[in-house]
């Protein structure tokens, strides 16, 4: 079986990723050292319990998320399922590698990219061809949905491409012209939508002013769930890994329905 040296494949991550240039809420990179080469990795959303498990099972010498470990202001102590996964991932000789707004904005293999990918929207760009963003750390991608003209069309495609009903705030027939969208936890961003002149916004999560800025903004709002819409990022990324190095890479979808 090929294998890759564990620091060049966590080098080429961080240049291809530009993970340098964010200020992020947890570190990216290589967040537990393994076995020293990889020839097998496991790609998932989120470094659950439930998929170091499938990563061991299967024989995989690292686990590649977009949600890992060690976050912003959680409680530091190694005990309850933070022991049992990091006991876990040690006892096995598993590499860790974890990277949050670096995948988000990504303009190809990136969780916004992939997720107009899937939905077929059409992002705008500018005169050099990258996507046109706003936001903090640019994160939301602007764009437009071909062929829905409305409210409801856009829903009814956005349900039976993730595979589950979206929360949707905003009148069914209200004509679309303008989308924006970001994956995940990014309901903070609705107001950045509404001065970017979106007609609808498609995030994963909802909190509880984001109905309220939707109805008095007139800004539809689409929340299709934060585990759907960051399914499409990681999987893209460990594709182009297996392309580059020609090692092994599984998806594992550890289903959550929030």
């Amino acid at each position: 079986m090929k294998t890759i040296d564990t620091r060049e494949l966590a080098d080429w991550l961080d240049a291809s990723l530009q993970a340098s240039r964010f200020k992020d809420y947890c570190p990216n990179g290589l967040q537990v050292e393994g076995k020293p080469r990889v020839g097998h990795i496991i790609t998932g959303v989120t470094a659950s319990e439930a998929l170091l498990r499938a990563a061991i099972q299967r024989g995989a010498d690292a686990v590649l998320v977009h949600h890992g470990w060690f976050w912003k202001n959680e409680d530091p102590r190694v005990r309850g399922p933070r022991r049992t996964r990091l006991a876990l991932a040690l006892h096995h000789d598993l590499n860790l590698f974890a990277y949050h707004l670096p995948l988000d904005a990504h303009p190809q293999w990136g969780n916004n990219a992939q997720l107009a990918r899937v939905l077929g929207l059409m992002p705008d760009c500018d005169t050099t061809g990258a996507p046109l963003t706003c936001g903090p750390d640019n994160l939301i991608w602007l764009g437009t949905a071909p062929g829905l003209p409305d409210l409801q069309a856009l829903s009814q495609r956005v349900q039976q491409r993730l595979g589950r009903a979206p929360l949707v705030i905003g009148e069914p027939d209200r004509a679309l012209k303008r989308i924006a969208w970001c994956t995940g936890a990014a309901q903070g961003m609705l107001d950045d939508a509404v001065h970017a002149g979106a007609d609808a916004y498609i995030t994963g999560e909802a909190s509880e002013p984001t109905v309220h800025l939707a109805r008095e903004t007139g800004t539809a709002f689409i929340g299709a769930g934060h585990h759907a819409t960051e399914r499409y990022g990681v999987r893209a990324l460990g594709e182009a890994i297996a392309r580059q190095f020609g090692i092994r890479v599984e998806f594992v979808d550890i289903d959550n329905p929030v």
